[in-house]
């Protein structure tokens, strides 16, 4: 498997006592539901899947975390974060376009009749 994908195991004995097994929940996340498995995840993809039956277990998983380190808390003041961290998980990586109200183009001039529908329209299908 590649350097991306990160098997997620446990080990369960005949022996486990009820401590344990008030644990479920997190056998749960950690085994497939349908066949008892080892999961892994691919981290490039944003999967988890049963790596015995191929079941997906979670997908569009989305890393909103930081994209910087900080090792101590005066570089994190210093640090700021503008937006969410681009991933492929979505079609346009995340990253997004906003339309301006004003009907000019790029020069500062003015947008002809036709040109200034069309960009209502594009604006429109922007906003949903």
């Amino acid at each position: 498997m590649s350097d991306n994908i990160r098997r997620l195991q446990r080990a369960r004995t005949d022996d486990e006592t009820t401590e344990e097994e008030s644990d479920a929940e997190s056998v749960d996340e950690v085994t497939c539901p349908e066949c008892g498995g080892s999961l892994a995840t691919d981290t490039e993809h944003g999967e988890t899947v049963c790596e015995d039956c191929g079941l997906v277990i979670e997908e569009d998983s989305i890393d909103r975390g930081p994209e910087w380190r900080a090792f101590d808390s005066a570089e994190k003041d210093k640090k700021s974060r503008v937006g969410a961290p681009t991933t492929n998980m979505m079609h346009d990586k995340g990253l997004s376009t906003n339309i301006g109200w004003q009907d000019k183009d790029a020069y500062g001039n003015s947008l002809s009749n036709r040109q200034r529908q069309k960009m209502q329209r594009l604006r429109t299908w922007n906003e949903r």
